[in-house]
């Protein structure tokens, strides 16, 4: 289900949706008037996808749901970073393998860390399949590179996906309350899949990707921020598809 999952959802990623409307035109050239209907829808795609107005109507509702937490941490200081992304084959410390996304999650985790005391931070993420490090370790790693001592830091080396995070997180610490850091555009989904299962995070997003910028101008960068935004919306649709799935089979 994990793989099929990802498969499925980067049909709806606008690359490769993109890409497979202009092979689907390629086949079918000898009708025309189809052939134009699909590359028009394309175009219009990409303009809106790489647009700031495009990128931000779809991540807008998703960022502005959670705002950035900077409330002292008064009872059991818990502190979790869901899993991003690094690279093993860059050489060089911990913290020069993350992914920006993983570094913007870092950064916050520290300082909700430091909000509260005797804190714990907690990392998540496996190795994606490759027998490397995972990701969690890699997080951790960087967390003491930065200062974290080794014996405040918990890892989850074995969660694939947030529902998998938050399941590992109830074994952990049952519904103890805890600071939930991740992206602001993944944070609605996050809370949802955490909540479901009993547990009690008080958001903490990061990594903002709504930006002002140029009506007119269309990037690479817009596309990502849009990308983002739609693998929310899928992974969304997909949590509550499998939750309707649970219900039905326990009833």
């Amino acid at each position: 289900m994990f793989w099929l999952k990802k498969i499925i959802s980067q049909l709806f990623m606008p690359v490769p949706l993109l890409v497979l409307l202009l092979l689907f035109a390629l086949l079918i050239l000898r009708n025309r008037k189809l052939v134009r209907s699909i590359l028009s829808v394309a175009i219009v795609l990409l303009v809106f996808l790489s647009s700031t107005p495009g990128s931000n109507f779809l991540s807008s509702p998703l960022e502005s749901q959670y705002q950035v937490n900077s409330a002292p941490i008064a009872d059991a200081c818990l502190v979790m970073v869901l899993g991003s992304g690094h690279d093993d084959s860059i050489s060089g410390t911990a913290i020069q393998q993350l992914s920006s996304t993983a570094l913007a999650r870092l950064s916050e985790g520290m300082r909700q860390f430091n909000l509260g005391r005797d804190c714990k931070l907690v990392f998540s993420g496996w190795n994606g399949g490759t027998g490397l490090h995972s990701h969690a370790e890699v997080m951790a790693a960087a967390a003491v590179e930065l200062g974290i001592p080794k014996n405040r830091i918990i890892t989850f080396p074995l969660a694939k996906d947030t529902i998998e995070e938050a399941q590992f997180m109830k074994w952990e610490i049952g519904n103890v309350p805890f600071r939930l850091v991740t992206s602001a555009s993944h944070m609605p989904r996050s809370m949802s899949t955490f909540a479901n299962i009993g547990l009690t995070p008080q958001a903490a997003p990061t990594d903002f990707i709504t930006r002002e910028g140029y009506w007119w101008r269309l990037d690479a960068h817009n596309l990502w921020s849009s990308q983002r935004a739609i693998h929310e919306y899928v992974g969304k649709l997909w949590f509550q598809i499998k939750h309707h799935r649970d219900i039905e089979l326990s009833n």
